[in-house]
């Protein structure tokens, strides 16, 4: 059937009244699309949610694209409700915020809370500060959760519950004021039976007190349980992984490769705490070719599909890092010892061995199991001590095969490096913060993290095995579970563009999907005051990557294929990725289940994107208490949001937004210019622009609803922001 035929046929079908949305094969199978013809329908539908006409939906089902949505008609999606009570709903498949997504407002949202799936009735297209899709909420499909985190109050001798953050503008009634025993301030957990409505208060009943507010750790256990986060391994689990260590032989080598007598290497922090990757490099100077080992430690080897151990992974998805405590995804057993990659120990690795032309170019790529011994485990702090001839890399005493194997790593990762950039990759600069901690686990300082060479090394080597390894799999044509991401809607780059033209940057919004167009102002910004709202305005216009079948290619990267494969002990979408490497080099057949990868591949999206929710919310409660504690401090801050109320900012040392509400700017009349992403003085015409330098004072907190309040600070008093913030 010819292509648009194929087309028509499917947009027909799914036009029809009584379409359930399915995944991509029951449609072919219902279309009656022969097994031959499969790879040209699946082309088509992706090329026609390309074109906007279908999209998406949850799970991966092929749904009508919403873009036309009528008034009267009836959607399903994801709703997010704000503090002032209204809110929108993100229909499935539609990402244009306030365009696609769809207003609610604060009386027709009925009981439906953050993250619930409702189905909603359009009524209406709406001007001014509404702007375009306007309905109500008809039913909550699927509660994102009926469990929630809060704090317990007394009122007129009844209990209450404050939830955390602004989702629930009032307490939630929990009934007798010693339910569970708890005490006025605790942190507990709280199983809503009512959702609040208006006009109808919430209720529900405490299910677990964790511990009196502001003690120490129980903000760590406050997030966990607000995230569902599993921490305790089952029993079966523990003993497997204990059996595992048991049968393990550093002398069994027996099918594997021996790389023991190879000078290998691991760089990582210095508080890491699992080894799952180490380095070998060589260079050829007679043919002037590099050999580059990337060797990923075995963890399928001991984790053997369907046991114990790996429903807990597959459950987990990932490994979860909050501060100053790791929720892994396999037991430590196993984490920390038999699959790390531990200085002087025969380990079991999966290696990826490359070989590049001096000019960076990929000639060869082989794939086998081995074994390791690493000779040196090294911190990034000392690989860049010896890489800069610093002082301290003498203390280190190394050999220098070890000194002459780090400078020719930087050769080669700088190389690489520049192929990626001429291919057009892009690179944000997001500098990470690291918070410090006291004994009793409070902030009491930060410092930025180095993002040198030293850390553009392991960078460069790993996503250079999991390009091979994507390449690879590709080329065996099976279906395999890929890193992807998705390239932005162009109206998104438009609207990027528009920005920084703004801001006196050189780009024709016309071409904004040129990536070396954005290559260049990323570049450009890198030493320019307003580099974190260039930078952080342009990650905003991007989707976000997921796990997925589906060859969509890594935007980001530049990159047609690409998986994850060098973190197994942390993320178990690379662990399905090593089993597939591993069923080839044993049989040399591989197959895969394509619908049984898609919901794999949205699960594991799902975990990851709930740990770093989980991070972030952590990291943003210690700073408020931090805060908290001192009020009238005063920080250097850039402008990250500009609203009709005000601004909000951020300090590039404490990541927390502060909202500068606009009644609080007394020197003039400010007003709302969304053009230029300002609010502007009448009679002064100062502005306050998106990107700009301000000194602000801390005036509130607010540790319920985990909010700051900020204030402009005197002028004069501006200031350079410190390298490094302390109590």
């Amino acid at each position: 059937m010819p292509m648009k035929n194929l087309a028509e046929t499917i947009l027909q079908y799914v036009k029809r009244p009584n379409y359930q949305p399915v995944k991509v094969k029951v449609l072919a199978r219902k279309l009656g699309i022969a097994a031959e013809a499969y790879a040209e329908f699946r082309r088509t539908v992706k090329e026609l949610i390309q074109q906007g006409q279908l999209a998406w939906g949850r799970n991966h089902v092929v749904r009508l694209a919403n873009a036309e949505a009528s008034e009267g008609t009836t959607l399903i999606g994801v709703f997010h409700k704000t503090a002032a009570g209204f809110g929108f709903v993100r229909p499935h498949g539609v990402e244009k915020y306030g365009r696609g997504e769809i207003f609610i407002p604060s009386d027709q949202v009925g009981d439906a809370a953050t993250g619930d799936e409702v189905l909603v009735r359009l009524t209406r297209r709406a001007k001014g500060p509404e702007r375009g899709l306007v309905g109500r909420i008809v039913r909550v499909v699927e509660r994102a959760s009926h469990h929630f985190v809060g704090t317990y109050v007394e009122r007129g001798g009844e209990g209450f519950v404050i939830i955390d953050g602004t989702q629930f503008s009032e307490p939630i009634w929990v009934g007798d004021a010693g339910a569970k025993n708890a005490r006025p301030e605790n942190k507990v957990v709280v199983e809503i039976i009512r959702f609040p409505a208006p006009g109808l208060p919430g209720e529900g009943v405490i299910t677990e007190v964790l511990g009196p507010r502001g003690a120490p750790g129980v903000d760590t256990l406050s997030v966990i349980r607000a995230f569902q986060l599993p921490v305790a391994f089952s029993a079966e689990a523990l003993a497997e992984a204990r059996e595992q260590a048991a049968r393990f032989s550093e002398t069994n080598l027996r099918g594997r490769e021996d790389f023991t007598n190879w000078l290998t290497i691991t760089i990582d922090p210095e508080d890491a705490r699992d080894f799952d990757d180490a380095i070998s490099l060589t260079y050829d100077s007679h043919r002037r070719h590099w050999h580059l080992g990337v060797h990923i430690a075995d963890v399928a080897y001991f984790v053997p599909p369907g046991s114990a151990l790996d429903r807990e992974a597959r459950e987990r998805g990932n490994s979860v890092y909050l501060p100053q405590r790791v929720l892994p995804m396999l037991p430590e057993v196993l984490s920390n010892h038999l699959a790390s990659l531990q200085q002087g120990r025969v380990r079991y690795v999966k290696s990826v061995l490359l070989e590049f032309t001096q000019h960076g170019q990929r000639v060869r790529a082989r794939f086998t199991e081995a074994a390791i011994r690493v000779a040196r485990r090294l911190t990034y702090t000392q690989v860049q001590q010896v890489l800069e001839g610093a002082p301290e890399a003498e203390q280190l005493a190394l050999p220098e095969e070890i000194r002459t194997l780090l400078l020719r790593m930087r050769d080669l990762a700088l190389i690489l490096r520049e192929r990626r950039k001429q291919r057009g990759a892009l690179e944000l600069y997001i500098p990470e913060v690291e918070l410090e901690y006291d004994a009793e686990g409070r902030v009491c300082g930060a410092h930025y993290v180095p993002h040198d060479v030293s850390h553009q090394i392991i960078e460069e080597f790993m996503l250079a095995a999991n390009e091979a390894v994507a390449e690879h799999l590709q080329s065996l044509g099976v279906p395999f579970l890929r890193r992807i991401h998705a390239p932005p809607a162009p109206h998104k780059l438009r609207e990027f563009a528009e920005f920084v033209r703004k801001l006196g940057y050189d780009i024709d919004p016309r071409y904004a999907t040129d990536r070396f167009q954005l290559q260049r102002v990323l570049e450009q910004s890198r030493h320019r005051p307003e580099v974190h709202a260039v930078h952080y305005a342009l990650l905003r216009s991007l989707k976000q990557a997921e796990y997925s079948p589906i060859p969509e290619g890594h935007y980001a990267l530049a990159s047609e294929h690409y998986c994850h494969f060098t973190s197994p002990i942390r993320r178990y979408p690379d662990l399905i990725v090593h089993r597939l490497l591993g069923r080839w080099l044993h049989t040399g057949k591989v197959s895969a289940d394509e619908q049984e990868l898609l919901a794999l591949g949205a699960h594991c999206s799902h975990t990851e994107r709930r740990a770093d929710e989980a991070e972030r919310e952590l990291i943003r409660i210690k700073l408020l208490d931090f805060l908290s504690q001192r009020i009238g401090m005063e920080l250097d801050a850039i402008i990250t949001g500009v609203e009709p109320y005000g601004f909000f900012a951020q300090s590039p040392m404490l990541p927390v937004d502060g909202l500068v509400h606009i009644s609080s700017l007394t020197d003039d009349y400010y007003y709302h210019d969304e053009s230029t992403y300002s609010l502007v003085g009448r009679r002064t015409k100062r502005r306050f622009r998106l990107g700009d330098r301000v000194r602000v004072k801390v005036v509130h907190v607010d540790l319920y609803r985990h909010e700051v309040d900020f204030r402009l600070a005197d002028t004069h008093e501006r200031g350079r922001s410190a390298k490094r913030v302390q109590s």
